[in-house]
């Protein structure tokens, strides 16, 4: 297994359901020291957000994030996400979510690596 490095990698959502903030309009900025892994995010219907999490040896990544949405709420929530290597070299990852505050409703998404 190739050991995946995400310091500096740009990523967009391609799909996410209907219940998430992020859009193709969001872009994830990664950085990872070591096992740490943790991201600045912006665009769209979020103002500014932050994750931050651990990536395993499998490469999959836990994380909680937050961000400040356009209607000033502070959103909470917990993630996990599996990499996907496509023919291109680019990642996708594969994610699914739960909101921690509000309606605690669960969701998935893709990012894509720009």
């Amino acid at each position: 297994m190739i050991k995946i490095n995400y310091e500096g990698k740009l990523f967009v959502p391609e799909l996410n359901t209907e219940n998430g903030e992020v859009d193709d309009h969001t872009l994830f900025e990664y950085h990872q020291e070591g096992r740490i892994l943790y991201a600045d995010y912006y665009g769209g219907d979020v103002i500014k957000g932050h994750l931050i999490g651990t990536v395993f040896d499998d490469n999959s990544m836990d994380f909680v994030y937050h961000h400040l949405n356009n209607q000033n709420q502070l959103r909470v929530g917990t993630c996990h996400s599996i990499p996907v290597m496509l023919e291109s070299g680019k990642l996708e990852l594969h994610e699914t979510w739960q909101w921690l505050n509000g309606d605690g409703s669960k969701g998935s998404s893709i990012l894509r690596e720009k």
